[in-house]
């Protein structure tokens, strides 16, 4: 199975520079329009899924229900199980608000009470990802930086720059979960786009 796995548009927590871990801010218009980018990206490129799966939070379920209707209007199959990691009790901080009461924990790796970890995000992950590739060929999965590094990191590929929205890794599930190529569909997108 190849799969497709890329972080969601832009939500109102990251416009405001908010972690958001499990918390279910919606896309902003900016983020709706980086999804329609994206989906003529794909088709572009000849993007024909057999199936687009997404997180249930709201900022990815709508970013692949906007990719999913501009690629032929499939229905998108949600799942709790591609959630981004918990944050925990940094859920809602900026990064700054967290800088000034754990100092250095984010580049020291130390990382609070409740925040997911990678084995967490992965047992939950895999055994879905397993289930879709066994009626599916092709998978789009629009999901979160948190679940993309984790399965970065579980095979051992060189991280993926995540930090736009729309930017994921390609792979392959076989017998193993292989790591493919890096993609990046985000588009600078104008304030007059917005309109």
């Amino acid at each position: 199975m190849d799969l497709l796995i890329l972080r969601h548009g832009q939500s109102e927590w990251n416009a405001e520079g908010k972690w958001q871990g499990q918390a279910d801010p919606p896309l902003t218009k900016l983020g709706a329009k980086q999804a329609k980018a994206a989906a003529h990206k794909l088709l572009a490129i000849g993007g024909a899924f057999d199936k687009i799966a997404s997180s249930d939070l709201r900022r990815a379920r709508r970013t692949a229900e906007i990719i999913a209707q501009l690629n032929g209007g499939g229905d998108v199959s949600v799942h709790k199980e591609f959630r981004e990691r918990d944050a925990g009790v940094w859920q809602g901080l900026t990064r700054s608000e967290i800088e000034a009461s754990w100092p250095n924990a984010i580049a020291n790796q130390l990382w609070p009470k409740g925040y997911e970890s990678d084995d967490s995000v992965l047992q939950r992950v895999m055994p879905c990802l397993e289930r879709l590739g066994q009626d599916n060929k092709n998978i789009l999965v629009i999901g979160h930086a948190g679940l993309i590094r984790a399965l970065d990191r579980f095979t051992n590929a060189e991280e993926a720059s995540i930090t736009n929205h729309l930017s994921g890794r390609w792979y392959e599930l076989g017998d193993q979960l292989v790591p493919k190529q890096t993609v990046d569909f985000s588009e600078e997108i104008l304030d007059h786009d917005l309109e």
